[in-house]
C-alpha cells in the first residue's frame, strides 16, 4: 500500500520547499542507518522518506504527485496518467491483456536490470564544494563470453517461432461488442522476442553475470547527510541485453572539527578572551575557502554573529546545479579563564569594585582560614 509523501515528511499539503527540506534533513538525521544500526524498520522508512524528498523537492514531479498521486510517479515524466501504468491497463482488466483496437500494449524485448543502492562517505569539505568519489558496488553487468546475447561461443539468438520476434502475440476473439484483439507477451520468449539453443556457459544464458564493479560518482556541491543521488542507467543491465537500472547513492557526510551546517549556513565559534571582548581585537579566521581578517569591536557579547554573505554552502538546485551558496556565520565565545593568579584576581576585583560589582572573597581557601584564625 502507498504511503503520502506529506504524511512521510509530516508536513501539510502547502509546506514551502524550505519547510519540506527542513523536515526532511531531520527525518534523515534521526532514520539514518548510522544510529539505527540493525534495524531494517528505520533502514526501510530512511528509504520512504528519501523517496519522498526526491519527489516533493522537485517543483514538476511534486505537481505531478499532487494531481495523480504516488502512481504518477511511475512514468518518470510529463506523459503519466493517473492510473499509474496507463490506459492500457484498464483495458487489460477487462480484456485479459492488450489493447481490443489492435496494436502493442507495452515494450517488447529483454527487461529491465534491477535498481542498486549503495551508501558512500565523504569529507565535509568535499560535501561542500562536490568532489568525484569512487563506489564500489555488486552489479549485474554484460557478460564478455557472449557479449550479453547469452548464446554459446559460435552461435547466436533465433527468432522465436511463436511471436516472430515481436515479443508479444495477438489474438482475435468475439465478444458482445464485436471482434476485439488483445496482446500479450509471449509465452515462449516471455517477450524477448529471441530464443537460445545453446546458452553461454559463463552466464547460462542470461547475458550477464554479477561481480564487484567500480563507478565514478560526481558529487555536487552542497550535498548533505541523508540525500540521495539517482544515476540513471547505471544499476544492473537486464538480461540478454535488457536496459540497466538505476543507482540510488546515499550520502553519508563525515563531522568537521570546526565548522558545521545549519541548513546552507557554515557555523563556527570565534573564542576571545573576557578583555579581548572588552576591548576589542583583530585576528584571523580560517574559512573553507581561505583566511578572513575579523574585526571585534570593543565591548562583543558572547554569542555574538559576524555573517559572511554568500561564503557558505552552495544550495543544491535541481539537476545538481548550484544556486547561489548560504552565508558564513562566526559566533563569538567569550572564554572566562578558569585559574587565576593571585595578582589577576587582585586586577579583577579591583576592577569590579570602580563598577560597583560585588563579587565573591578571595575564594574557598581564605574561607578555610578565616574559620580556624
Amino acid at each position: 500500500m502507498s504511503t503520502d509523501f506529506y504524511e512521510l515528511l509530516g508536513v501539510s499539503r502547502d509546506a514551502s520547499a524550505d519547510d519540506i527540506k527542513r523536515a526532511y534533513r531531520k527525518l534523515a538525521r534521526e532514520l539514518h542507518p548510522d544510529k539505527n544500526p540493525g534495524n531494517k524498520e528505520a533502514e526501510e522508512k530512511f528509504k520512504q522518506v528519501s523517496r519522498a524528498y526526491e519527489v516533493l523537492s522537485d517543483d514538476e514531479s511534486r505537481a505531478r504527485y499532487d494531481r495523480f498521486g504516488e502512481a504518477g510517479m511511475n512514468g518518470g515524466g510529463g506523459g503519466s496518467d493517473p492510473f499509474g501504468g496507463g490506459f492500457g491497463d484498464i483495458i487489460d482488466a477487462f480484456f485479459g491483456g492488450g489493447s481490443p483496437f489492435g496494436g502493442r500494449s507495452g515494450p517488447s524485448g529483454p527487461p529491465r536490470g534491477q535498481d542498486l543502492e549503495v551508501i558512500i562517505d565523504i569529507s565535509f569539505v568535499d560535501a561542500v564544494f562536490g568532489s568525484q568519489q569512487e563506489v564500489k558496488v555488486r552489479s549485474a553487468v554484460a557478460c564478455d563470453e557472449c557479449s550479453g546475447s547469452g548464446a554459446a561461443a559460435g552461435t547466436k539468438p533465433t527468432t522465436c517461432s511463436e511471436c516472430g520476434g515481436a515479443g508479444q502475440v495477438r489474438r482475435v476473439r468475439q465478444s458482445m461488442l464485436g471482434q476485439m484483439v488483445t496482446t500479450s507477451a509471449c509465452p515462449r520468449c516471455n517477450g524477448a522476442g529471441q530464443m537460445i539453443a545453446s546458452p553461454c556457459s559463463s552466464c547460462r544464458g542470461e547475458g550477464r553475470v554479477v561481480k564487484e564493479v567500480s563507478l565514478n560518482v560526481e558529487v555536487p556541491a552542497g550535498v548533505d547527510t541523508g540525500q540521495t543521488l539517482r544515476l540513471t542507467g547505471r544499476g544492473a543491465v537486464g538480461p540478454r541485453g535488457g536496459a540497466a537500472g538505476d543507482l540510488y547513492v546515499h550520502m553519508r557526510v563525515a563531522a568537521h572539527d570546526r565548522w558545521h551546517r545549519e541548513e546552507d549556513d557554515l557555523v563556527t565559534d570565534v573564542p576571545v578572551s573576557i578583555a579581548q571582548a572588552a576591548l576589542g581585537t583583530e585576528l584571523d579566521l580560517e574559512t573553507l575557502d581561505g583566511v578572513e581578517h575579523l574585526v571585534i569591536p570593543a565591548g562583543v557579547q558572547h554569542g555574538h554573529e559576524f555573517v559572511l554573505r554568500g561564503r557558505g554552502v552552495p544550495r543544491l538546485g535541481q539537476g545538481g546545479r548550484s544556486r547561489g551558496r548560504g552565508n558564513l556565520r562566526a559566533r563569538v565565545l567569550v572564554q572566562v579563564p578558569g585559574k587565576l593568579s593571585s595578582q589577576e584576581r587582585d586586577l579583577l576585583r579591583r576592577f569590579a569594585e570602580s563598577r560597583g560589582e560585588q563579587v565573591s572573597d578571595d575564594g574557598i581557601v581564605s574561607k578555610i582560614k578565616s574559620a580556624f584564625s
